[in-house]
This record gives C-alpha cells, sequence and structure tokens, in this order.
C-alpha cells in the first residue's frame, strides 16, 4: 500500500461512511498514523439517495471526496481498497491492494440490503443503498416508460408503469411519496401520449403500521399523506417472491410490476475472519462492549451500523441510522487518543435526537424527544437537519438551489438516463 512506517500508533479504519469520517475528525493532528481505507473515494450522504433514484438530485450533491475531508490532516492515508480479510492474530488486514499491519483497527463498514436468504428476490430487484444502485433504479424508471410508450398490449404497458416497494420505513415511505409526485406533476407532461393515470405506486409493510420505528400519529400521518397522493398501502402483507415479472406475497394478492424496490431491510457488511457465527449477532453484526470494542479483542472496534451494542435500554444495538453512526464514531475517535494517553475511556450513551420523514412537496412528520409534529413545518424542518448534515458548502447550496428550483417549477430535471440499466422486456409480452 506504500503506507510509510512510522513511531506513532497505527490506526486503520475501514469505512469512510458517517461513523468513519467521524472519527477520523477526532484523529486530526493527533500523534497516531491513520490509514482511512473504502472501497468508494467518496462520502456518500446516504437519506437522499432516494432523490437521486427520483431524478431530484445529481449523484455529486450527495457525495464528497473522502480525500478532500482528510485534507490537512497531518499523517492521515486513504487508500482506494476492498478490505477481503482481517487476521486477528497478525493484527493485519488484507485488502485487494495488498496487506497491512495496525496496532488498533476500526471497522465501520456500515450495512447492505437485506434479502432474508431469498436469492429470486436479490436478483431480480432493485436496491437502493449506493450511489450506482440509485443510478440504475433511475435509469430503470425512466427506461421501463420508454418502453411503455412502445407497446399497444395494456397488461404489458401496466406492468412497466407499476411500481412495487418493499418496507415502510424511511427509504420506502419517501421513495413511494417522491414516485406519486412525479406522476402527478412529471409524467403528464413528459409522455402526453401515454395515460399515465394508470400508474401504480404500491408500498408494501409486513407489518400493521408504516414508519413502525416512530409513533402512531407520525405513522397514522404518514400514511394519510401516502394515500392522499394515490399510493396504494398494503400492510399485514409479506413478499414471498419475485421472478422479474410477478410479485407473490403470503395474501391472494399479486403484482404485475417490472420494478421492485426492496428496501425492506439492511444488515452489517461482513468482513472474513470476524465473521463467526458465534461472533455475530441479528442482522450480521459485530456485538461491541460500551466503549465500541469488539467482544474478544482488546484492539479492534466496530461502530456504525455494523456495530450491536446490546443494553437493557438496546437489547438490539442502537438503530441502524446516521445519528447513531455519527455519535458512535466521536466518541470513539476521543476515546483513542485517550487509550493512548493512558486515561480512562468514556462509555458511549445514544442521544436520541428524534426522527423524521418526508412525504413529499409541505409534507413530512417528525418525532423529536418531546414534541411531534407534522406537515409543512415539519417539511421545512426536515429540509434544514438534511441540509445542516451534508459534508461541503458547495453540496449545501447545489441541494438548496435544486430544492427551491423543483419547488417552485415542479420540477426534476434530473430524470437522465446516463448509463441504461437495459434489462430485458421479452417476458412482459407473454
Amino acid at each position: 500500500m506504500n503506507i510509510p512506517k512510522t513511531s506513532f500508533p497505527r490506526i486503520v479504519i475501514i469505512g469512510g461512511g458517517f461513523a468513519g469520517i467521524s472519527i477520523a475528525k477526532g484523529l486530526k493532528n493527533k500523534e497516531v498514523q491513520v490509514v482511512l481505507l473504502d472501497k468508494h473515494n467518496y462520502h456518500t450522504f446516504q437519506p437522499l439517495l432516494y432523490q437521486v433514484s427520483t431524478g431530484g438530485l445529481e449523484p455529486d450533491s450527495i457525495a464528497y471526496p473522502i480525500r478532500k475531508v482528510i485534507k490537512g490532516y497531518n499523517n492521515f492515508f486513504f487508500r482506494l481498497a476492498n478490505v477481503e480479510e482481517i487476521r486477528t492474530e497478525e493484527n493485519t488486514i488484507v485488502t485487494n491492494i495488498g496487506a497491512l499491519e495496525y496496532d488498533y483497527l476500526v471497522i465501520a463498514t456500515g450495512s447492505e440490503t437485506n434479502y432474508y436468504g431469498n436469492r429470486e428476490i436479490e436478483i431480480n430487484s432493485m436496491a437502493m443503498k449506493t450511489i450506482p444502485q440509485s443510478l440504475n433504479l433511475r435509469s430503470l424508471i425512466l427506461e421501463n416508460f420508454e418502453q411503455a410508450l412502445l407497446t399497444d398490449q395494456y397488461h404489458e404497458r401496466d406492468a412497466l408503469m407499476n411500481f412495487v416497494i418493499v418496507g415502510a420505513g424511511p427509504t420506502g415511505v419517501e421513495l413511494a411519496g417522491a414516485l406519486a409526485e412525479i406522476k402527478k406533476g412529471i409524467l403528464p407532461k413528459d409522455y402526453p401520449d401515454l395515460d399515465t393515470r394508470r400508474v401504480q405506486i404500491h408500498l408494501i409493510q409486513s407489518g400493521d403500521r408504516i414508519l413502525k420505528e416512530m409513533s402512531e400519529k407520525a405513522s397514522q400521518k404518514a400514511e394519510d399523506f401516502l394515500e392522499g397522493l394515490g399510493v396504494q398501502i398494503w400492510k399485514n402483507t409479506r413478499v414471498t417472491g419475485y421472478d422479474g415479472k410477478t410479485v407473490t406475497t403470503d395474501t391472494d394478492v399479486d403484482f404485475e410490476t417490472a420494478t421492485l424496490v426492496w428496501a425492506a431491510g439492511v444488515k452489517g457488511v461482513e468482513i472474513k475472519g470476524l465473521n463467526a457465527k458465534d461472533l455475530l449477532v441479528g442482522g450480521s453484526r459485530i456485538p461491541v462492549d460500551e466503549f465500541n470494542k469488539v467482544i474478544g479483542h482488546n484492539n479492534i472496534f466496530a461502530v456504525g451500523d455494523v456495530a450491536c451494542m446490546q443494553t437493557e435500554d438496546t437489547p438490539k444495538g442502537h438503530p441502524m441510522m446516521a445519528q447513531p453512526a455519527m455519535q458512535q464514531g466521536k466518541n470513539l475517535g476521543e476515546n483513542l487518543v485517550r487509550l493512548l494517553e493512558n486515561k480512562p475511556l468514556e462509555p458511549f450513551v445514544y442521544k436520541d435526537k428524534g426522527s423524521m420523514a418526508t412525504i413529499g412537496r409541505n409534507k413530512a412528520v417528525v418525532d423529536m424527544k418531546n414534541i411531534r409534529f407534522q406537515g409543512v413545518f415539519a417539511w421545512f424542518v426536515w429540509m434544514f437537519v438534511h441540509l445542516f448534515f451534508l459534508i461541503g458548502f458547495r453540496n449545501r447550496m447545489v441541494v438548496f438551489v435544486n430544492w427551491v428550483y423543483n419547488y417552485v417549477r415542479f420540477d426534476r430535471e434530473a430524470r437522465l438516463i446516463i448509463r441504461p440499466f437495459n434489462r430485458n422486456y421479452s417476458a412482459f409480452k407473454d
């Protein structure tokens, strides 16, 4: 890797997500050598990926170069690499560009889509956890409408204009709302020779309510908002399969669609060497103590979505969201400095700052510790919070200007097929 030898302790951070970046900031200009590894050279602001998928934002507005984050940090090194194995006995990691020894290792690999072992759904559905996946989904959505213009078969056209979203958490709810607004304000103008009134958006939830992690009031209000936009919500329905054409469920309702978006769950990204069955807990997460130290290891830590800190208050670990990741990263960055200075470590205490989700134009729900509100004001709060946590002044300005433009013009100008998804549509002609 061409990392210079040093007399300073070497800290290796795997992952440049919310947690990894927070740790790096805490180690800025300290007497350590930090090596940050990621398979992408940019940090992704994942809460806005759905807007890339629906043409509201270009991908570069929610991505930020990792090298720019650590610019000016003394003794910091970034390498574009995919970590393949952790050899704990040798204090070494193995990557696709070589091996590297560490004094302290931090695993901040984040999460990936969880298909719960259903290989058919994994192959045929669309995920939305990375920028490339979001661009694929954007291309597929637009290609489906282009293909719908080319057929005179009603069943085929309906399947191409039918969207099924599985999972009614914030990602599924926000995507459904965005698609509903596209149906209402953009498709009639872009495709005047299509009867876009036939576009259907289905949101499927296995439980008895959407946004189950939020309050019942927020859940009900979000459901009212979505139904007002024409989204069909199917609760207590579990998807069992999707062959690329037909979505099957555990009820008597099936769906013919060319687009199934899987937003039903995530799991930690595993790395060989720390993926033993006796170590991982639910969701492929690594159990850690109150200092984010991996159970059974003295110099390996895990933070963010991949870490599971089980306490009486959090028997299943903290939520796999940005806020816990950033807070754990900040705490661990400070603790690593304390560790090197032979000072006692501070246990991590999660400060729940609330949850929120937007359902479209002037519609959002916000749950804070002592207050809950919905509607226009919640929508403005949602926008402010997301702008605040974006990295980089340019990204904030670009996103803000795009939002203002989209709001005033009721438009989404990033509906571009930059790289075709090239789906095989032959099955829909049967």
